[in-house]
């Protein structure tokens, strides 16, 4: 068997066990959930009501429908750019069209970004104002959300054409070491986008204003001179123009870092609640969870990169996948889109590593939570945000293994309780 004809039958068994594993991993969540439905967990049953119950266990359900549907596209639509020639279809037209060079892969990229946005739109509509509107969670107007798609689309062509000309810039001119220099412009990229994110994107899609609560500003900013932290300033964001969900987060790093609530969450917790809640996110600093995020980003994606770099120079890796190179001009678009698209099939079946090393990151915040405030305020802050956000208290364990990046409710708040 040929390298070309063993890279086609690899992708096909990945991608029928990428299938197979999460439609798996989806049918035991439904079943566990479903089970689980008629009452209340014996533990919270003096504090959750049944018809919060029943909520959370109906949304996870939809939810799940809405996911084994997006399994199915996911998979149609690689299997259509690659074994069934739409790549190298949209490919050969725009070589027509345009000739090689540049330009014609910048084209390439953004066709392929294109008509994938297009193809999940249906699926994105049906979240939003089906899922999440039955549920009472979506607050965004048909309007609203058309103005969101517009300036993403123009905020990604901003900020995206330039890195991804430099990208294949240096793919084309950065010799044997080009992912090297690739690697080294996407970590400035990045570090540049977490600068100016706090007030050059994030405002044009949400409204900042000061924290006007003086109690609880003066309630947070003794909890940060406790921790030995400073950030620029308390923020108020709009999230309820677009959802119901709830949350707060730090934004920004350096001398820009900022705390950023949701106007939500100022409405369901109480002063100490949020104090316990601010003091879980000071928890992820204190750690160095973001800056150890960062750095496993930052060499995955060196890893990623030199991969990339050899197996472009390998004609079965297009071939195998569907695409026939061109053996005069560059490939360079070609192969990092085919990148792009098979990577995530074998990635999968690494998520329990990445998740349980982030629901440890999870506990460890709630540890440090605990040590700053009362452990009952963040218990109590927890599970109206577990019940606000109709998150289910009895999801399927493996389910939890693959795919919570957070500790369901029951796990995190026994921890505390224990501790």
């Amino acid at each position: 068997m040929n390298a070309s004809l063993s890279l086609t039958v690899t992708l096909v068994v990945a991608l029928l066990a990428h299938v197979a594993l999460k439609s798996w991993l989806n049918a035991r969540q439904v079943r566990h959930v479903s089970r689980h439905r008629a009452a209340v967990p014996a533990a919270y049953a003096d504090t959750v009501s049944l018809a919060d119950h029943h909520k959370a266990a109906d949304y996870t359900l939809a939810k799940a429908k809405l996911s084994q549907l997006d399994i199915a596209l996911d998979a149609a639509v690689l299997l259509g750019w690659t074994l069934l020639g739409g790549l190298d279809a949209l490919n050969q037209v725009l070589l027509g069209w345009m000739g090689p060079g540049i330009g014609q892969q910048i084209a390439l990229v953004l066709g392929f970004s294109l008509v994938g946005g297009v193809i999940g739109l249906p699926l994105s509509l049906l979240q939003t104002f089906g899922v999440e509107q039955r549920f009472g969670f979506n607050k965004i107007t048909p309007a609203l959300w058309l103005a969101d798609m517009a300036k993403g689309l123009l905020l990604g062509l901003v900020l995206g054409v330039p890195l991804l000309w430099l990208m294949l810039w240096l793919m084309q001119a950065g010799g044997s070491l080009w992912w090297l220099w690739a690697w080294l412009a996407l970590v400035g990229w990045q570090l540049f986008l977490m600068a100016i994110a706090p007030n050059v994107i994030m405002p044009l899609f949400n409204k900042f204003t000061p924290l006007e609560d003086e109690s609880l500003k003066a309630r947070v900013q003794s909890l940060m001179q406790r921790a030995g932290f400073t950030v620029k300033g308390f923020f108020v964001m709009d999230g309820s123009r677009r959802s119901a969900h709830s949350n707060a987060f730090f934004t920004g790093f350096g001398a820009s870092k900022r705390v950023v609530f949701f106007d939500t969450l100022l409405k369901q917790l109480s002063p100490s609640e949020m104090e316990a809640v601010l003091a879980h996110e000071l928890g992820h600093f204190k750690h160095k969870h973001i800056l150890k995020m960062m750095l496993t980003s930052f060499a995955l994606t060196l890893a990623g990169l030199a991969l990339l770099g050899w197996l472009m120079q390998q004609v079965w890796f297009y071939t195998g996948l569907g695409v026939m190179p061109s053996l005069t001009d560059s490939n360079n678009a070609l192969a990092l889109v085919l990148f792009m698209l098979v990577t995530p099939v074998f990635t999968l079946f690494f998520a329990p590593v990445s998740s349980w090393r982030s629901r440890q990151q999870e506990f460890e915040a709630d540890a440090y939570a605990v040590s700053q405030t009362p452990g009952q305020d963040l218990s109590s802050a927890l599970l109206k945000l577990y019940q606000d956000n109709a998150s289910t208290l009895t999801p399927d364990p493996l389910y939890v293994k693959f795919y919570y990046s957070h500790p369901p409710a029951s796990e995190r708040l026994a921890r505390m309780g224990a501790a």
